[in-house]
């Protein structure tokens, strides 16, 4: 446990209390060893067993986790405030963000007349025309689209899915590495991760299939533009992880295809192949613009009952004034033209980059998407080594578990010509990194 921060209470939520004060304020930081239970129980004159309830909802919350004889230390992303991005400092060329480029993304333009409504939108939440529309969009990848619903968000969607179909303590497999903000919310549920190895061609099904038979309740993925790395299913990917799932049909699989329209790769999902318990989500934000808060739901007839029973006791319905927007951009020829031309233009400026850095042997990975997945051996080197040299990209570990270190680097503004200088100073500052280790 830090020196400087003494844990207080004399209840098991006085405890649980404190110990989370010291997380957000930064006393307590993670890996922080907590006292064992007795130790901690003598010094505050409790009983042990009212420390070790205190222990259990903290790691329910999933503040802490315990690690057998390591015993119980503050969880690595611990839920207890959101983790807004770090500012960009002012001069440095930003690749962390993960956005798109804004030169791909229309102008929206809200509806010019809002008709006032009596009452609320509760009895019919989604307009006719973007409801077959986005039938429509799920169809085209041979998603089956009988039942569709709205969210505000893929996370919003995801979160739920999640809270309506599992139940504190039990188990989601996610990415590893993964998507961060993904990362921080099955915790913030009170849900437990378990990572699954990624490859090149998404989650690989052996590590599926020791997650399931360790009993997880729901499997979190993304068939393409995979965040951090770029990796999408492949035909017979796909078909390997639905013979896994087959053998586990109660287990809810939520597929994540927020690059629907600008991955760069095909459709092979999960969700068109039949599973008992699925849901796939599709977001906008990433070619139409990030303030559109809108999501696509398609899913099994059990999930759309869950997930509408919940929304409607929450936020009711996706705002019909949005609604009405994503109509219009969604029937706009110019509109699809520049999103297609946005694919193309980041398919480009990947392939400039991993060329680039090939070109110094270093190694990376991004066949989809909007980011470059590098491995490296010192993510903070490198990182610093890269902001002295006016470029601002992600440390790895934000987006891992147990996988190895890595930088994330988001091209989807990065030109070509500039990604070569990039690479140059990627390779003196890996140089630096390994004097700094001693070669």
């Amino acid at each position: 446990m830090a020196a400087q921060y003494s844990i207080e209470g004399a209840t098991a939520k006085g405890i649980a209390a404190s110990v989370e004060r010291g997380v957000a304020e930064g006393g307590l930081a993670p890996g922080d060893a907590l006292p064992p239970v007795r130790r901690l129980a003598d010094g505050l004159g409790v009983s042990p067993g009212t420390v070790a309830t205190a222990y259990k909802e903290l790691r329910r919350r999933g503040l802490v986790v315990t690690r057998g004889r390591g015993g119980t230390v503050v969880a690595g992303a611990p839920p207890v405030a959101s983790r807004r991005p770090p500012r960009v400092p002012d001069g440095l060329v930003d690749l962390a963000g993960g956005h798109p480029d804004p030169a791909f993304l229309p102008v929206l333009r809200p509806p010019a007349a809002v008709t006032p409504v009596y009452g609320s939108h509760r009895a019919a939440p989604r307009l006719a025309a973007l409801e077959e529309l986005t039938r429509t969009w799920f169809r085209r990848d041979g998603v089956p689209a009988r039942h569709v619903t709205f969210a505000h968000g893929a996370l919003d969607c995801v979160a739920r899915l999640l809270s309506t179909e599992l139940r504190p303590g039990d188990a989601v497999a996610v990415e590893d590495p993964g998507f961060h903000h993904l990362l921080d919310l099955v915790p913030a549920l009170g849900l437990r991760t378990v990572p699954v190895t990624v490859d090149g061609e998404g989650l690989v099904p052996d590590a599926l299939r020791a997650a399931l038979r360790g009993g997880v309740r729901a499997v979190v993925c993304s068939p393409r533009g995979q965040c951090p790395t770029g990796a999408f299913f492949t035909r017979s990917r796909r078909d390997e992880l639905v013979a896994v799932l087959r053998e586990f049909p109660e287990v809810l699989v939520v597929e994540d295809d927020h690059n629907a329209e600008v991955g760069g790769a095909a459709a092979y999902t999960l969700a068109a192949a039949g599973l008992d318990r699925w849901a796939q989500v599709r977001t906008v934000s990433k070619h139409l613009g990030v303030d559109l808060r809108w999501a696509g739901v398609a899913c099994d007839a059990t999930t759309l009952a869950r997930h509408d029973g919940r929304m409607l006791m929450t936020s009711g319905w996706v705002s019909h004034v949005l609604q009405e927007t994503v109509v219009d951009l969604f029937t706009d020829g110019a509109v699809r033209a520049l999103v297609a031309a946005g694919e193309q233009a980041y398919a480009e400026r990947r392939a400039a980059l991993i060329d680039a850095l090939g070109a110094y042997r270093i190694r990376a990975v991004g066949a989809s998407g909007l980011n470059v997945w590098v491995p490296v051996r010192g993510e903070s080197d490198v990182v610093n080594g890269l902001r002295t040299r006016g470029w601002w990209v992600a440390a790895g570990a934000r987006f891992r578990i147990a996988s190895p270190p890595a930088v994330r680097i988001t091209t989807a503004t990065l030109a070509p010509a500039d990604a070569v200088r990039l690479a140059a100073d990627f390779a003196e500052a890996l140089g630096d990194g390994q004097a700094t280790y001693g070669g």
